[in-house]
């Protein structure tokens, strides 16, 4: 799979995130990120993984929750669109899964087990993509999107996330 996605594969709002892709190898992207975030993210202590920049955001827990969740809707969304489903997918409401996780009261290490398990998941399925399934589509959201588009934000999701942790919590 090469090439970046065009204007007409995904809603305008997504391509805050795939424009944040360097390149034209999304599944090359994704994949080195794994190392770059375990390096990061071993150098959060426990206690550490409860702050919050502002009373009313997320603690590092809950945006490396909301990160791994997110990953596993996007690529379900992928999943679903290259292997021929053609039932619209609903939206994904992140303020309601952050609400069901309790992430707080999950322990940092196995946050950081979790991301490291579903982005191998995500890592395998672009991987082993046949070269039909990645322009195949399909609609979530009320949104078309193809499955390519959906590598390229999971990708600049992580990439989005990474900067802000970077630049409000440590």
């Amino acid at each position: 799979m090469t090439g970046r996605p065009e204007t007409s594969e995904a809603a305008p709002y997504y391509f805050t995130y795939i424009n944040q892709v360097d390149g034209d190898n999304p599944s090359r992207v994704i994949e080195g990120q794994l190392d770059q975030a375990l390096s990061i993210f071993s150098t959060i202590p426990e206690q550490k993984s409860l702050y919050r920049y502002a009373p009313d955001k997320w603690s590092i827990r809950q945006l490396l929750n909301h990160v791994t969740d997110t990953e596993r809707a996007f690529a379900f969304r992928a999943l679903w669109f290259a292997r021929g489903f053609t039932e619209p997918l609903p939206s994904y409401d992140q303020n309601v899964a952050a609400a069901g996780a309790a992430a707080d009261g999950v322990l940092w290490a196995a946050h950081v087990e979790e991301f490291q398990q579903v982005r191998l998941a995500t890592v395998a399925l672009f991987r082993n993509m046949p070269p039909e399934g990645w322009l195949r589509s399909g609609i979530a959201s009320d949104n078309r999107f193809t499955v390519r588009a959906m590598a390229f934000i999971i990708a600049g999701h992580f990439t989005h996330h990474l900067k802000l942790l970077r630049e409000r919590y440590l």
